[in-house]
């Protein structure tokens, strides 16, 4: 994890995520997931490119069951992005970078 995006817990969900100021994307990943892997960089680039515009955080699934089944989270990895404490996009498995992005820009523009 880069220093751009942040662990998301059970226990600061609620701050980070929920009543987070900004919108913020959440990666749902786990460390045996292949496409996890290969979506990892593109994750932390978007970090990078949209750092002020979006906060990014990284789900470990494995470790946070509790979030996977309130956001019925059924492959990985998935891309939720929140806006105002609201889910208001989502993506489940590899995506390239490209479409990632045009769905960002979709919901943080509208």
């Amino acid at each position: 994890m880069s220093d751009k995006t942040v662990e998301i817990t059970t226990e600061n969900f609620e701050t980070d995520v929920l009543k987070s100021d900004q919108p913020i994307l959440l990666d749902f990943w786990a460390e045996w997931c292949g496409p996890c892997k290969m979506v990892s960089p593109i994750v932390e680039q978007l970090a990078d490119e949209y750092a002020g515009k979006m906060r990014v955080g990284k789900v470990d699934a494995d470790q946070h069951q509790d979030l996977v089944i309130r956001y019925q989270v059924m492959g990985l990895p998935t891309l939720i992005l929140f806006k105002n404490g609201e889910p208001v996009m989502r993506l489940s498995g590899y995506k390239p970078k490209n479409e990632i992005t045009k769905k960002i820009e979709a919901t943080l523009n509208s």
